[in-house]
């Protein structure tokens, strides 16, 4: 069985940096595409940052790009994202997905077979 279990998160200022980690047990990744998906309270979920650690592709959402980082260890099989220049809306529950073999990466919701339990990031100003 495949979990996804997330770690990381937290609270900073604005200007400030917090990182996440998902560490896959049950598969390896480095076929798939992973990413990190966030959600703010009364939005919808939106794509941060994905990944396929095969070729090391990546992609970034709008809001995100040079601010945001995704890597993976493919030893440890777990991927990361490095959040800097945190904005107050960069606040929402982050979540990150595997989907399984494609790979490349879809970087739409529907496309992600498994999730993370999702950690909370606050950034205040």
């Amino acid at each position: 069985q495949v979990h996804l279990v997330e770690s990381g998160g937290g609270s900073a200022q604005a200007g400030g940096t917090l990182s996440l980690s998902c560490t896959v047990s049950g598969t390896t990744i480095v076929t798939s595409c992973v990413g990190w998906f966030r959600q703010a309270p009364g939005k919808e979920r939106e794509a941060v940052a994905g990944l396929v650690p095969l070729g090391g592709h990546t992609s970034y959402g709008d809001s995100v790009k040079g601010r945001f980082t995704i890597s993976q260890d493919s030893a440890k099989n777990t991927f990361y994202l490095q959040m800097d220049s945190l904005k107050p809306e960069d606040s929402g529950m982050y979540y990150c997905a595997a989907d399984l073999g494609r790979g490349y990466c879809d970087m739409r919701e529907g496309s992600f077979g498994l999730w993370g339990q999702g950690t909370q990031v606050t950034v205040s100003t």
